[in-house]
């Protein structure tokens, strides 16, 4: 099942196709998604918004709280079976929400998830194992070890080889450029990889 997610980052400004999906709107999302997207729930504390959604909230979260309203959304789409998840308005805003954002593609792919989030600049999912770019041939990518390294077995149809290891703090894994339609590039299986996928001009 097919879910969207939007957050109170930066607004999308490109349209968004729901046709297939169930969308969950976090909190201050809904003044920028209100008239752009249909919405078929509202979550959060609405501290961001000032006021009360349509449709209303099942439950008003405490402004005081363990988990970011963006982290509330993701398990809550995940316990309903949503197993594809697309976040908009991720990104820009805060710095700080703008690196928890990315934490929710972990948490989601630890989960067995696939998520993705698409800003005006970007696609940005986490993955692992074999991972195809064919479908951004032409595109520059870059390959960020989410975690303490990731460790690349194969790689293919891409600009520039990979090192066998990249360490976090490392940045070789940054700007290389999908050049065939058969490109993926295949991690250990254990090791989580961030893709950041340019989409303007290479």
């Amino acid at each position: 099942m097919k879910g969207i997610l939007l957050l109170n980052g930066t607004p999308y400004e490109e349209k968004i196709d729901c046709s297939d999906s169930v969308v969950y709107c976090c909190d201050g999302a809904y003044e920028w998604a209100k008239d752009k997207v249909r919405i078929d729930k509202n979550i959060g504390d609405f501290d961001s918004l000032g006021y009360i959604p349509v449709p209303a909230p099942e439950k008003i979260y405490p402004s005081e709280k363990d988990f970011t309203d963006g982290e509330i959304a993701l398990y809550k789409m995940i316990a309903d079976g949503i197993d594809q998840i697309t976040i908009y308005g991720g990104g820009g805003g805060r710095e700080d929400h703008f690196l928890g954002n990315l934490n929710l593609l972990y948490a989601a792919h630890a989960r067995g998830v696939s998520a993705k989030m698409i800003t005006e600049n970007s696609v940005i999912f986490a993955s692992s194992g074999r991972i195809p770019l064919g479908d951004f041939c032409g595109c520059t990518f870059s390959l960020l070890p989410f975690g303490n390294f990731v460790r690349i077995m194969e790689s293919e149809g891409c600009k520039y080889a990979y090192p066998q290891r990249i360490s976090a703090g490392e940045c070789r894994g940054i700007s290389n450029i999908v050049i065939s339609r058969s490109a993926f590039v295949r991690t250990n299986r254990r090791d989580v990889a961030l893709i950041i996928i340019n989409r303007g001009k290479v």
